[in-house]
């Protein structure tokens, strides 16, 4: 089975300083409402949000529990308690609602870009960290950036993550272990969604899908500073 994978960052105004090139990951609630009532009730659709903004808890959550879904959140565990971010109460209190908790790591960095030390870090200290605040275990991950290579990939097979997340912009089988997502940035609308989600997928783009993931899954890291 074929599943869609929508993630959203940000809803609403942001109540942080934005990262460089950020702001467009943040859309208006009326959006998210809207993609909600178009392809949250679909058996195929799964939701995710990333980077554990407070608006996960102010806005997504309600929008879920209005229309009976559920989804899975990806916070940073470097911003919990931070402002503008989740706070470890509101780790517990969206997994209370039923919602699932993945790691998206500890600081937004690339993890393809980090030596074994740092990579470790992102991967072993931000799930500890974020299995404590939700009294859960943590076995998903969201890459940050969407960003992979065979070394990433690995060690996340190793440390015994169940299933990880990218940002490639495909559909997915729904047992894979390696999961694309569409994400839901400010210039989309429910139309332009519908075209790409639902609309034809040529053979050409089909190929051109599969060649990038197989090639990001099998590239070797890159040659770091010592």
């Amino acid at each position: 089975m074929m599943i869609i994978n929508l993630c959203f960052h940000g809803i609403g105004t942001p109540q942080r300083e934005l990262e460089p090139d950020e702001a467009g990951y943040w859309i208006e609630a009326e959006l998210y409402e809207d993609v909600l009532d178009r392809f949250g009730s679909r058996p195929d659709v799964r939701i995710s949000f990333d980077d554990g903004n407070a608006s996960d808890l102010e806005i997504g959550l309600p929008g879920l529990l209005r229309r009976g879904l559920t989804a899975t959140v990806f916070p940073l565990a470097g911003r919990l308690d931070q402002p503008g971010s989740l706070s470890r109460a509101d780790v517990r209190e969206l997994g209370r609602s039923g919602l699932t908790i993945g790691s998206h790591g500890l600081t937004h960095r690339p993890w393809r870009d980090l030596d074994d030390h740092d990579l470790d870090r992102e991967l072993i200290l931000a799930r500890a960290d974020l299995a404590e605040a939700s009294r859960h275990g943590i076995t998903q991950a969201a890459l940050p950036l969407g960003r992979y290579d065979r070394r990433v990939l690995a060690r996340l097979r190793t440390l015994g993550y169940r299933r990880v997340f990218t940002s490639d912009r495909a559909p997915a089988k729904a047992r894979s272990w390696l999961q694309a997502r569409y994400t839901v940035r400010s210039g989309d609308t429910v139309e332009s969604l519908e075209r790409e989600l639902l609309g034809p997928r040529p053979l050409a783009r089909r190929i051109r899908s599969r060649a990038a993931t197989f090639y990001k899954s099998n590239r070797p890291a890159p040659r770091l500073a010592s």
